[in-house]
């Protein structure tokens, strides 16, 4: 028994040192820490009180110029707008040495799991929203030479105040030349054109009888070329039809396989919860659904997952996918933010839709409780 217990400790430490080293974003801290702390923010550089900055409608203002090597360990927004859905107006880019196109492209509220256009609390180990209108980020962003982050306003009115703290680490030492470097793409669908409007309710054999063995039609997440490896995804949906929009399995292609190495087995369980999430929100630290609407049209929900527990690796291209309704039968609207790392040069991302196009709503596709659309 002494042995088995003994074993059972040992089996126990192993996983949790493999789980540290998947977090290993956290420093030791009974270790002396040798980088420079540094912040930039938006604080009034002649020390009153006038913390944040406007920003006119078409305007680019840049939040963080800095020389690497360094690492970016926390990002913290909050925003007065008073345009609706100001989170989707906004956009977010951020460039690593030098290049020209970014690495990270997104309306701001999808980058932090607002992909509804609105404000909601939730939290996890990398983004969070708190309360109230708190923006943060802890992915680690590694940069070489250089890093440039810049808040685009798209929208119509102006941003009266923005107010933003970024720490980094700087570093007497180059990074590792096999560092990789911090992605995040925006992707939508409005709506997912399912293949049929015909179907009547998830059961309908019409539905479930079709195979998908290949993706085909599949929601794409994010289409990376390289090596590099996938940690997790963002998503909001807004249902144009009634039932549950999760029957969809996750799919995921590694190095062009024809058909995904990695599939699921339905859309709520890839988000580690079950049963249509039994009707009630929750957010853990890896998983979980701040938002579950009603199983109708015009429902709103929001889900997410970090592999930090295992990233997906992959040498030379990596598609994250998953079907909209079993074999991509519903035509819901999707709103996603992939997140990964990749050594760079990185594929150019989808151009961002127009500004117009990523508001939330409601299309008229035909099938159950949306009669806007003939029979396909």
């Amino acid at each position: 028994m002494r042995k088995f217990i003994t074993a059972l400790c040992l089996l126990a430490s192993t996983s949790l040192v493999a789980y540290g080293q998947a977090l290993n974003w956290q420093p030791d801290l009974t270790r002396q820490q040798t980088y420079t702390p540094i912040r930039v923010s938006s604080a009034d550089p002649t020390g009153r009180n006038a913390d944040s900055r406007r920003i006119a409608p078409g305007a680019t203002f840049t939040v963080l110029d800095a020389d690497g090597p360094a690492t970016i360990s926390h990002i913290w927004f909050t925003i007065a707008d008073n345009e609706p859905y100001n989170l989707k107006r906004i956009v977010l880019r951020m460039y690593w040495d030098n290049e020209t196109t970014p690495s990270v492209e997104t309306p701001i509220g999808d980058f932090f799991g607002l992909g509804l256009g609105y404000y909601y609390n939730w939290q996890s180990e990398m983004l969070s929203v708190g309360s109230v209108k708190a923006l943060n980020c802890f992915f680690p962003m590694p940069f070489a030479r250089h890093a440039r982050i810049t808040v685009t306003n798209e929208g119509k009115d102006p941003i009266n105040s923005l107010y933003y703290n970024i720490d980094y680490q700087k570093y007497s030492h180059p990074l590792a030349t096999d560092t990789l470097y911090f992605h995040a793409e925006y992707r939508q669908a409005q709506p997912n054109h399912g293949w049929t409007n015909k179907w009547t309710g998830n059961g309908d054999p019409l539905v479930n009888d079709k195979a998908n063995l290949d993706g085909k039609g599949n929601y794409v997440w994010m289409n990376a070329v390289g090596h590099g490896q996938y940690v997790g995804v963002t998503m909001s949906v807004l249902q144009n039809q009634d039932g549950w929009w999760g029957e969809g399995d996750d799919m995921f292609f590694v190095d062009g396989e024809p058909r995904p190495s990695i599939a699921g087995t339905g859309s709520e369980d890839y988000f580690l919860g079950a049963w249509d999430f039994g009707g009630t929100p929750f957010s853990y630290q890896l998983y979980g659904a701040p938002v579950v609407g009603n199983e109708l049209a015009g429902g709103r929900s929001s889900v997410y997952r970090f592999h930090l527990d295992s990233p997906i690796p992959f040498s030379n291209s990596f598609k994250a996918t998953i079907e909209h309704g079993h074999a991509n039968a519903r035509s819901d609207n999707y709103y996603s933010v992939a997140y990964w790392y990749q050594a760079e040069p990185h594929a150019p991302f989808p151009a961002l839709p127009p500004v117009e196009d990523r508001i939330p709503r409601l299309q008229m596709v035909g099938g159950p409780g949306n009669t806007g659309a003939p029979a396909q």
